[in-house]
């Protein structure tokens, strides 16, 4: 198996390959990114699971997960990909866990389009006794193949143009601060705390930190509440951001306030379902210190609008049988100025980085 240091020089040796063609084309929401020297993130809609692209300046790709292995939401990622960011490979897939609503769909996109690297946290060692689990598991080996790169706490993902720090994978995180962060006993005295998760593969997710300039982001896959106080208490080990994709598709199994408020992000970003979302996680991320916006992949039908963001936030407003796949979209400037963008309706907002 590869290890880190290694996958810059295997990255300039592979040769480039034609993706294969796919259905209608979504209609492109900016420039092509790698023709910019914006940095670009796309949450895409995977009915509740993950899938978020990250276009560098350098136009080097990062997709981190895959979703469901459902080939209508996996041409979502290829069209976004190919039609959106306009890309011709991609660089890295980075798997954060073996749940089949993050990796599910890599066997048919690999299929789709060329990948060059696969990044993991390593072998599936977690929830074995379980048939899908298994079956998951296997389908990604086969289509990973000898490309697998396996993460460590530390790590730094060779994305050119923009840093990215391993922070968590295979139940380990950091252990120093960095970004910044430092005590952090306020928040954590009298924390409340939650039980491991009952599904532990959760807990080996693998966690980034990404810096651009000024501007920085997290996402922790579905790290659970109680592994998340490794990096809340009593050190913040992040420190503070500008963006925050929600844990765990703002489930409560995640979004612990000890690390939400340490983080102090400017926008939240839920990659959340029409039956994900749970009230108590919205009611801790909108009353994050600082926070100006909280931004769904949808409304949440099962909790109350009041608790959620305005609709003018939202990507989707319906049910999965008639959802339409509208993404978000983050684009971010040299200068620090990042705009986040809702395809439903073309309303976006524009942050300065902190």
């Amino acid at each position: 198996m590869a290890v880190m240091k290694n996958v810059c020089a295997l990255a300039s040796a592979l040769l480039l390959c034609s993706s294969l063609s796919a259905g209608p084309a979504p209609k492109p929401a900016a420039k092509p990114a790698a023709a910019s020297k914006d940095l670009h993130i796309y949450w895409i809609d995977m009915e509740g699971g993950a899938s978020t692209l990250i276009v560098a300046p350098s136009g080097e790709s990062l997709l981190v997960d895959t979703g469901i292995p459902v080939q209508e939401e996996v041409q979502r990622i290829y069209d976004m990909a190919t039609k959106v960011a306009h890309l011709k490979k991609l660089d890295y897939v980075l798997i954060t866990h073996y749940h089949g609503d993050h990796v599910g769909g890599l066997p048919a996109l690999s299929k789709m389009i060329q990948i060059d690297h696969f990044l993991d946290h390593g072998d599936l060692t977690f929830e074995t006794e379980k048939p899908n689990m298994m079956k998951g598991w296997n389908a990604y080996k086969a289509a990973a193949d000898d490309h697998r790169t396996t993460m460590h706490p530390g790590d730094n993902l060779p994305l050119k143009g923009v840093n990215i720090t391993v922070v968590s994978a295979a139940g380990e995180t950091i252990t120093k601060p960095i970004n910044g962060g430092g005590p952090n006993e306020a928040l954590c005295k009298d924390a409340p705390l939650k039980p491991a998760d009952r599904d532990p593969e959760n807990s080996a997710s693998v966690g980034i930190l990404l810096k651009y300039g000024k501007f920085r982001f997290v996402d922790l896959g579905d790290f659970p509440w109680y592994q998340e106080q490794l990096l809340a208490c009593p050190t913040n080990m992040l420190g503070h951001i500008d963006v925050y994709q929600t844990t765990h598709h703002g489930t409560d199994r995640s979004g612990s306030p000890q690390l939400v408020y340490a983080l102090h992000p400017t926008v939240a970003v839920m990659n959340n379902g029409p039956t994900r979302g749970d009230q108590s996680t919205f009611e801790i991320v909108k009353k994050s210190p600082g926070l100006e916006d909280l931004w769904q992949g949808h409304l949440a039908l099962k909790v109350d609008k009041s608790y959620q963001a305005d609709e003018k936030f939202i990507a989707s407003l319906d049910d999965t049988e008639h959802c339409k796949g509208n993404w978000i979209q983050l684009t971010v400037k040299p200068n620090g100025h990042y705009t986040v963008t809702n395809t439903r309706n073309n309303f976006s907002k524009t942050y300065m980085s902190k």
